[in-house]
Formats: C-alpha cells, structure tokens, sequence
C-alpha cells in the first residue's frame, strides 16, 4: 500500500511541476512484446505460448486501465512468431475450461493459419484444464499432451442467458416489449421462450456441436463407438482422454518441448522462449503472464468464479469457468 501511495504522489507532483514524465507506471497491453530465452542455445527456436483461463475476444478493463484479451494476446504472438523463420516449433500451454463459440473458433483458425504459414510443427501440452474451447483450440496440433492431472473433453456447446421472470411477477414489476416478428425476443431473460423459440435455439446449438465434432472427426483417428462417448460432452481424466484418443500421451512440460524438437527435427538443446511484455526475475516456462496489469489492484477483490458467464453460444466446461 505504501509503496501504490508513494508512486501515486510522485506521479502527482510531476504532472503538477509541468513534467511530462515517460516512464510507464501502469504499462498494459500497449507495451511491446519482448523474446526471452528460457532454456537453450542455437539458432532454432521452440515457442512457448500460453492458452491460459477463459477464452475470450473482449479485453479487461480497471479502474485504471485495461488489459488485452486472451484472444489478442494469443493471436498476437503467432503473428510475431510467424515473421521470425528460426522458430521451428510451437507449444501450446493450454489451461482453460474453454470460452465463446467464436473465440475458440478464432484462435483455432489463428493457429491453422500460422502452421500452414510457416511449416512449424505445434505441440499442445494440456496443463490443469483443457476443456471444451480449450480442447477446440488444441486441435491443430500435431500432438497433443496431457498432464497427468489434466481434466479434458467436454466436446460439446452450452447456450447461458438469464432467466427472471419469476422474480419479476414476485416484486410486481413486468417488461413490454414492441416487436416487428415473434421471434425477435428469443432468449429475451423477462418471459420464457416458447416451444418454437426452444426450437429454434436447440437447432442452433446442434449446428455448433455438429461443427465442434466435425473438427474432432477431422483432426482425431477415433472410432465411431467411442465418439459416441465422447459427444457426449463429457470431461476426461489424462487416463481416460488417452484411453479415447483424445490425447496422443501423457508427460510434462519438458516432455511437450522434447516432443516439438523431435516433430520439428532441430537438436533437443534449441532455444526455447516466450514472449513477455515485461521482464520477470527467475522467470520459468510456467509463469503465463502474458502482460502487466493495467494498475496495482487498491482492492484485491476477485467476484469473477462468483458470476455466470457473459450470456451466449460457448464452448465452455462451465465448473472451470472464470
């Protein structure tokens, strides 16, 4: 706290001593992004990149700034890998319970493109979660490696909006609403739907599956008895997920990395680094801070476990959910 006092205070005197100050104290996702080399040597190159927590295109935003999304953070340093043709490898560090319909679809198509793009050979290494988008987003992947530990599946689309018109009718407030077709409130969370908007949203959610399990067909030599299973929508333990053939083997982190090297046919030794927007002290390939908050958090108060996710089409294990 003194130390959140002490900045504030300086920064307030040189803004009142006429000072345009340059230093960045509250640096965001504006700042660029920097290679650090965590292991290795040589002129190869394995990259690590981080899949981490709920998948999502919108940015947070602070009381003092905001912060990128998962999306654009991602996609970001696939871009700026894509223009460095040492980087023969990548690993994808999934941990997330998955997020939007079109999210996951994003960074999906972001990392199909990057392979196609630059010949690279990509390694998904599953950590704690790696469900439903998180699961979508590990698809491309030439091997995909689970933890031991790892909770993966969940193939399959869940639609979330609220519903409150019970609690309306109890405190005796109601909603009109003025529509040009019938359909135009579907979903609308002050009136049930009715059985042809139920329908309706049923055939969507079925279109959205169909494409998910398609992906999984595609990319998955499965058998069609246990992809019955599977579409289920049911999570995997790392045993389990093998078992299926929904994960090619399970190891750790160093074991993915080992992986990339031997798909991609560089020396074990390689280089293999990150890209961080600030410097860390003993850094480790397990730090996935992708990117400084925008300010130091006054109140230390995280509701986000506590709220249902934004309203929607997702591919998301919602028990992990964020």
């Amino acid at each position: 706290m003194k130390k959140i006092l002490l900045t504030i205070f300086v920064l307030a005197s040189l803004i009142l001593c006429g000072c345009q100050p340059r230093v960045n104290f509250f640096p965001d996702g504006t700042d660029p992004l920097l290679e650090k080399v965590q292991q290795g040597e040589g002129d190869n190159k394995v990259l690590v990149v981080s899949v981490d927590g709920t998948i999502s295109a919108e940015g947070k935003r602070g009381l003092l700034g905001s912060s990128p999304s998962l999306v654009q953070e991602v996609s970001s340093r696939l871009k700026k890998a894509a223009e460095d043709e040492d980087i023969k490898a990548l690993v994808l560090k999934v941990n997330s319970p998955g997020g939007g319909v079109t999210a996951s679809d994003i960074l999906y198509n972001e990392i199909v493109r990057f392979k196609e793009k630059t010949g690279a050979k990509v390694v998904a290494s599953m950590m704690d979660v790696a469900a439903s988008g998180g699961y979508y987003v590990s698809l491309p992947a030439d091997h995909i490696m689970a933890h031991p530990t790892t909770l993966t599946g969940s193939i399959g689309v869940i639609f979330i909006r609220p519903k409150i018109e019970g609690l309306m009718d109890k405190i005796g407030v109601s909603v009109e609403v003025s529509k040009s077709g019938r359909n135009k409130d579907m979903g609308f969370p002050f009136k049930p739907d009715t059985p042809e908007q139920k329908k309706i949203i049923d055939g969507i959610i079925n279109d959205y599956a169909e494409r998910f399990q398609g992906l999984v067909k595609k990319h998955r030599s499965i058998p069609e008895n246990q992809l019955k299973t599977i579409f289920t929508a049911q999570v995997f333990s790392a045993e389990g997920a093998k078992k299926a053939g929904l994960v090619d083997s399970l190891g750790y982190l160093p074991d993915a990395i080992e992986q990339a090297c031997r798909l991609a046919g560089i020396a074990q030794d390689s280089k293999v680094i990150t890209y961080k927007r600030k410097s860390y002290p003993n850094d480790t390939l397990y730090n996935s801070a992708s990117s400084q908050a925008a300010a130091p958090a006054l109140i230390n108060i995280d509701a986000g476990n506590l709220m249902p996710p934004k309203a929607g089409f997702h591919y998301l294990w919602l028990p992990a959910a964020e």
